[in-house]
């Protein structure tokens, strides 16, 4: 069985959205998905499944939580071996003295395509520094990701496809979760 990590966009910030994780780790269980966990209150849940299709399952786990809970998030949805291709390839890996509470990963639910990369790649920035790869959008906030001067919802109408965002802490604490089930039984 796959080992999956689902991150759910929009969910538990600012009071809108709200799903208890119980909720959501009890909902994940009723659709089959086995070994369920989930990691903090804004939607990441590591489970595993036989499921191979990951749209498909996307759309089962969105049809679920909008019956269940009356809203529909994005549900974008990563394989272990995914993850960890995905820190293999941040472009700030390599950089002294960053701040891995200050790098965001926006992970994207389709391939935005070239031209949409370049569109992003062309909006101004400064202080933030974005880099796109792939279904990735890797985003350092040098000053915090509290007040960034960063236009996202440019990036976000560029990107034309559903993005939610992880800072690198919980990257690499989702992919130890993910791990340690494929290691276990």
């Amino acid at each position: 069985m796959a080992v999956i990590v689902s991150l759910l966009r929009g969910v538990n910030i600012g009071g809108h959205n709200k799903i208890k994780m119980d909720a959501l780790r009890s909902l994940y269980e009723s659709l089959k998905l086995r070994d369920v966990q989930t990691f903090i209150q804004s939607g990441n849940v590591v489970f595993r499944t036989s499921q191979r299709d990951m749209g498909k399952l996307a759309r089962l786990i969105e049809d679920a939580i909008e019956q269940e809970f009356g809203f529909r998030p994005a549900v974008i949805l990563r394989t272990s071996d995914e993850l960890r291709g995905v820190l293999a390839r941040n472009p700030f890996a390599g950089r002294t003295g960053l701040d891995p509470a200050k790098l965001a990963i926006h992970f994207l639910a389709a391939d935005p395509g070239a031209e949409a990369r370049a569109r992003v790649l062309a909006i101004k920035t400064a202080p933030e520094e974005l880099c796109i790869d792939g279904r990735e959008l890797f985003t350092y906030f040098p000053n915090g990701m509290g007040r960034p001067n960063l236009n996202w919802a440019a990036v976000e109408r560029a990107l034309k496809t559903p993005a939610t965002g992880r800072n690198l802490n919980s990257v690499t604490k989702l992919l130890e979760i993910a791990e340690t089930l494929e290691t276990s039984k």
